[in-house]
């Protein structure tokens, strides 16, 4: 089993879980998320990526590791709800950390600015 089949897993789950599939914001957390809409699963999002910065800031002063993984397992528990949301899926966000592989992330920075200014003048 290779982590991209949990992530796939967890995409399906998350998938069934969504209203117009007969998810019932009653009984599932997910479904409550995304009958609430965006406002309700991005703000999640950003208390997660808070709380995995604190994490991550407390391990330098002897933090429980373990803090870190969960943090980052619940943020990208609910990045995954984003993306079913908007019709994403693990799969689009690893495809792009493949295109980008062997790329200098400081490369893909600056091609990134020039094509939003690219895109601005136009």
């Amino acid at each position: 089993m290779t982590s991209n089949d949990s992530l796939q897993r967890l995409a399906q789950i998350i998938e069934s879980r969504k209203p117009a599939r007969g998810g019932d914001p009653d009984t599932s957390y997910v479904a409550r998320l995304l009958h609430k809409g965006p406002d309700a699963f991005l703000k999640k999002i950003g208390e997660e990526a808070t709380e995995t910065v604190m994490a991550a800031k407390d391990l330098d002063h002897g933090g429980d590791p373990a803090k870190l993984v969960g943090e980052v397992a619940d943020l990208w528990f609910h990045s995954l709800i984003a993306l079913a949301h908007y019709g994403l899926s693990p799969a689009d966000v690893i495809a792009e950390l493949e295109r980008r592989e062997g790329t200098s992330g400081i490369e893909e920075k600056a091609l990134r600015k020039a094509q939003g200014r690219e895109a601005a003048e136009k």
